[in-house]
């Protein structure tokens, strides 16, 4: 049995996983909790993830990836051993090639300990690939024509924006804001104006169920809990969708800006085209509501979701790997 080449989005808040010929086959929180007194890993992925902010003093639920780069080499590792563990897909005596995303503007340094994690973790042969080039051939743009197409990728760690045109980006930008940063965002809004403590599992519940970004488009409420900073006793509290449109302004004006930048610095013939074909928006944060109207009326150009946001770049390794022999192997300096 020869292995199988697999693609990995190894993403802050999740990591999925696409092998060659069945598709996406996994989709777990990047989470690992370890035993901090004999350094075991306990549980990886959505077991661990149900952890986070609940576990006794010697266990520690830990997400390895910050910011789109590799905080912690030796949990990385485990977490990527584990989840090629459990898809089986080495062959009996070859090893699969492994093409990962990384943001754009990493160093090399943040690229080699990708690069080490992968091998170390059962890769024949590492390709490293940029996630705004790959999440935009997952959302079905034809980015080898001599057109410009635009694609904002808003992940948990870092939002990518590039201009591709040729197969390759043109201008891009990558910043250290998005999911988790709207997250701690709203948690610290509602320690600021409510002095209620909650946890990052209930801030995310408060963006998805109720935030959006876009001023009056929603108007919803929400009952949640925390503990009172004062007495120190659980407490129920009722928010609204514009108090987390407020909560959240700031950081979503550091997104337009970024888009707005790579706009700027994009040749006139490919803005040309990026006003007749849009900008196409993927990962979680597209999901985040009124983005895309806010995108749209801040940048003076059409802003579409693409059909599955949160799995594009999943399917872009797909895609890329159906053609992995066409593809220059990234040399590290």
């Amino acid at each position: 049995m020869f292995a199988r080449d697999i693609g990995i989005d190894l993403g802050t808040a999740n990591v999925l996983i696409h092998v060659k010929g069945r598709g996406i086959v996994l989709n777990e929180p990047s989470v690992v909790a370890i035993d901090k007194n004999t350094n075991k890993v306990l549980a990886v992925g959505e077991e661990a993830r149900r952890m986070v902010g609940r576990t006794p003093g010697n266990i520690a639920a830990i997400r390895p990836l910050k910011d789109g780069v590799i905080a912690d080499f030796d949990v990385t590792e485990a977490m990527l051993k584990h989840f090629i563990n459990k898809l089986n897909v080495k062959g009996f005596l070859s090893k699969p090639r492994i093409l990962i995303c990384c943001p754009t503007n990493i160093t090399s340094v943040e690229q080699k300990a990708i690069r080490e994690a992968a091998e170390k973790s059962g890769g024949k042969k590492i390709y490293l690939e940029e996630e705004p080039k790959v999440a935009a051939i997952g959302a079905g743009m034809d980015i080898f024509q001599p057109s410009g197409n635009m694609v904002v990728d808003i992940g948990g760690g870092t939002t990518d924006v590039a201009v591709l045109s040729m197969g390759d980006i043109v201008t891009s930008s990558s910043i250290k804001m998005a999911g988790d940063a709207f997250d701690n965002e709203i948690l610290q809004y509602i320690k600021r104006e409510y002095k209620l403590l909650i946890g990052e599992r209930t801030a995310e519940n408060i963006k998805t169920g109720i935030g959006t970004v876009f001023p009056g488009s929603r108007t919803e409420e929400m009952e949640i809990r925390g503990r009172d900073m004062v007495t120190g006793l659980p407490r129920t509290i009722t928010v609204r969708s514009e108090e987390i449109e407020h909560a959240l302004r700031e950081s979503v004006s550091v997104i337009v800006q970024a888009a707005k930048s790579v706009l700027e610095r994009t040749p006139p013939e490919l803005s040309a085209d990026i006003i007749d074909r849009g900008v196409i928006l993927t990962g979680g944060g597209a999901l985040l509501h009124g983005i895309d109207t806010l995108l749209a009326e801040e940048l003076k150009v059409p802003v579409l979701i693409a059909e599955n946001p949160m799995d594009c770049v999943a399917i872009g390794t797909g895609i890329m790997l159906d053609n992995i022999d066409k593809l220059p192997r990234r040399k590290l300096g």
